[in-house]
Parts: C-alpha cells; structure tokens; sequence
C-alpha cells in the first residue's frame, strides 16, 4: 500500500501498528468473554492484553509526537511573540530530544540481555558497549503464561541454545521499550527541523478548553434552534 500524499512510509507503517495493535486487543477481549460465558477462559488473555496495552501506549507516544498531540500549557508561548516565541520553543524541544535520548539508553540497557545483546557503558550518555559474559545472557527468560508460537519455533536455535521455550521468551514484548523511545527521540528530531524551519512554534497541544467551548457552542444552538421551532 502506498502511503498518503506528504505521509512518508514509516509513518503508515507506524499507524498500521497502531491500529494492528487496539484490533488485537479488541478481538482478544471479546473472544475472552465468549469463552467465559461458556464457562471456559484463555489463561494467557490477561497477560497478552497488559503486553498489548504497553505497546499500544508507548508507540502511541511518539504518533502523538507527530501529531502534536501531547498535552501541555502554552500560556508562556502564547505571551510572547516572533524570535523570543521561537527560542523557547526551540529549548522546549531539546529538552525533549534529551530526555527521550536518555530514556532510549535506559531502556535499551533493561532489554539488551534478554536479546543476549550487551548494554551501553556511561551513567548518562553511552560511551561503549560492555564486554558480554556467559552470565549477562537472559534470553531464556520467558513470559508467565502466554504461549509460545509455533511460527517463532527457529528462536529455540538462534537464541535459546536448541533448548524448547515453553512460554513467549521476553525480549520479544520487551522489545517495544528500545522501540519506542528509538522512534520517539525520531519524532522530536523531526519537531526540531520544524522549529528551525518555522513551520511549528511549539511541540504540545493545549486547545481543549476551545474544543470543549466550540462544544458547548453548537448544543447550545441546537437547543435554541428547537426552541425557536417548537415556539414557532
């Protein structure tokens, strides 16, 4: 399929996802309750659905990213005006590309041993890779109850040293943490080149209370329009 017109192919590929992801967790719930009602019950739905939901919130976060979608006060950026307007946004949004920086080293390191992968050296920032050990290997590592597939036979080899995973090994749903927070530091990357280009003057949504208004604003002309009609 090919994206929409100014919609690169990551960005359908990441609302594909997206909208993969809420469908599962959709029909993974209603088939749930069927199963109930006929007094049987999928003991691996909740686990699956709390590893459905994180992936759905955590890659949301950066599609909000993109979206300027993420709530914020603007009331500082909305006083000032013209260069001073831009500098701030300017500084907003480093300190966003920094902290998703550090929160892509965090959760890499977290999720680099259950992949046998080795985790970055540095307090802050990595300066390195740390020496593998045959004890930092977590990969066998495996889920509490959801099952492994049949299709994810050939990880036992590659990962698993050809002994059988009898439940998801967890670097799989892990893998959204360094995923994520990758894709993140990308969409604020992106809302910096916006910034310097002026396209964007800020990277937070703060319009509720309008919409909210705008609400209130067209019950109110319903009702006065079925006022005037039930009058007239």
């Amino acid at each position: 399929m090919h994206p929409k017109p100014g919609q690169s192919r990551i960005d359908r590929l990441e609302e594909s996802v997206i909208a993969l992801i809420l469908g599962l967790m959709v029909v993974l719930a209603f088939v749930n309750v069927i199963v109930r009602k006929s007094g049987g019950n999928i003991l691996w739905a909740k686990e699956m659905s709390v590893f459905l939901f994180a992936w759905l919130v955590l890659m949301g976060a950066s599609y909000a990213v993109k979206k300027g979608a993420h709530l914020g006060v603007d009331v500082v950026v909305n006083a000032t005006h013209g260069k001073n307007r831009k500098t701030l946004g300017t500084i907003a949004v480093f300190v966003c590309i920094v902290y998703s920086f550090l929160l892509l080293k965090g959760s890499w390191d977290y999720w680099a041993n259950f992949a046998n992968l080795p985790q970055t050296t540095g307090r802050w920032f990595p300066l390195g890779f740390e020496e593998m050990k045959p004890t930092s290997f977590r990969s066998w590592y495996i889920v509490n109850d959801v099952p492994n597939p049949w299709f994810l036979g050939w990880l036992e080899g590659a990962m698993n040293y050809g002994d059988p995973y009898d439940k998801l090994p967890r670097f799989i749903p892990y893998a959204v943490l360094p995923l994520s927070m990758a894709l993140m530091l990308f969409r604020f990357v992106q809302a910096a080149v916006d910034m310097v280009k002026e396209r964007i003057d800020r990277v937070v949504a703060s319009h509720e209370v309008e919409d909210e208004i705008e609400e209130v604003r067209e019950r109110l002309g319903a009702a006065m329009d079925g006022i005037e009609k039930g009058v007239s």
